[in-house]
């Protein structure tokens, strides 16, 4: 592999692919986060920072043990050094082989015989590359795209208090401690753990959306973790928002947001022979506007047995959602009838957090004698 000249860029523009026309939020991340969460970077605008190598016949973006693959268009700019590439990600395993965005690929689409799973091959549909400089100063931002330039530093850093991803800022959770949360600044976000968001004058709930907006100061060491780039804080202080750029917004590749789906559930479809003291668990693919869940959850008995599920007593249920882990918890407030098939059913109207619709779902399983 080498670097790429001027030159080879010229020579390796694509035609473009299609792109929608929606306003999204561009995601800040490292190449590595793209590979440990694609569903979560699939059709969203990305902006990763990273050497453009050539690899054959295509140009990727190397960012420390990761390369990804781009698709140039028209994208001029930097051809060496550090650079900032911003464009649509695409997880190719989670397109139809059919799909127009495909044609474009370096390389040319896969044969669909031999089409990649979800997450096997990601490529980058490019909108604009430009010189990075190199982080000297540690920030919200300078972590998010280059943590690896402060790891095992203690930093200071002022972002907004976005609770425990209550705004899905980040593709996953650490699970550190009770009180982890998310600091945001400009387009980039970072996980803090092991400090409890308190001080004089404050005391803000991880969970509680009305206590988000608020801008912290905070201390701690710098960290990687799963993708994840983690402060382990040491100190927490008020702050007041700094007087910032926020870059443009990449609108003209915005795609729609991605629906979202189920992606597992206990018990599974068709089991038998469930306690019925248990709990129903389901977890998406994508975090949830919490409040679209009301109304829209469904436990009923169905099918025979001794008497009609009709003539049996409602279920009467709760729900927990679970934001960290993007799965919702059901439990009875009594426990049902023994030897009973139940059908939980999500209703139309379950949206994600940036307002995707959720497929409805449904789940058969029958409760044993305990």
């Amino acid at each position: 592999m080498k670097r790429v000249s001027l030159a080879a860029i010229a020579l390796l523009l694509v035609a473009a692919g299609g792109a929608g026309s929606q306003t999204a939020t561009r995601r800040t991340a490292t190449v590595a986060a793209t590979y440990q969460f694609p569903s979560y970077f699939h059709l969203q605008n990305v902006l990763l920072q990273g050497e453009l190598v050539e690899n054959g016949s295509q140009v990727v973006l190397r960012g420390g043990e990761r390369d990804i693959p781009l698709i140039l268009n028209d994208a001029k700019g930097a051809a060496s050094g550090l650079v900032e590439v911003r464009g649509q990600l695409l997880d190719i395993g989670r397109l139809e082989p059919g799909d127009p965005r495909v044609r474009a690929l370096p390389g040319g689409a896969p044969e669909p015989e031999r089409w990649p799973r979800p997450g096997e091959e990601l490529v980058v549909n490019v909108t604009s590359i430009a010189d990075a400089p190199l982080a000297t100063t540690p920030s919200v931002r300078a972590l998010a795209l280059q943590p690896w330039r402060f790891e095992g530093q203690t930093v200071t850093i002022v972002g907004e208090f976005r609770g425990r991803n209550l705004f899905g800022d980040q593709p996953s959770a650490p699970a550190k401690s009770r009180f982890d949360f998310v600091l945001r600044s400009a387009d980039a976000a970072v996980w803090v753990t092991d400090l409890r968001p308190r001080g004089r004058g404050f005391d803000l709930s991880v969970e509680a959306r009305v206590d988000t907006g608020r801008w912290l100061q905070v201390s701690g060491t710098v960290s990687q973790e799963r993708g994840l780039v983690i402060v382990s804080g040491t100190t927490v202080a008020p702050a007041t928002a700094p007087q910032e750029t926020v870059p443009d917004d990449d609108s003209s590749a915005a795609p729609p947001p991605e629906p979202g789906e189920v992606v597992f559930s206990t018990p599974t479809e068709g089991e038998i022979d469930i306690a019925t003291t248990g709990t129903v668990r389901v977890q998406f693919s994508r975090g949830l506007d919490a409040a679209s869940l009301t109304d829209r959850i469904r436990v009923a008995y169905v099918g025979g047995g001794q008497g009609a599920a009709a003539t049996l007593p409602p279920l009467e249920l709760t729900h927990t959602y679970d934001a960290a882990n993007r799965a919702i918890e059901i439990r009875f407030s009594r426990p049902p009838e023994r030897f009973r098939t139940l059908r939980v059913d999500l209703l139309e109207g379950i949206r994600t957090f940036d307002g995707a619709p959720v497929a409805p779902w449904s789940l058969t399983f029958t409760v044993g004698a305990n």
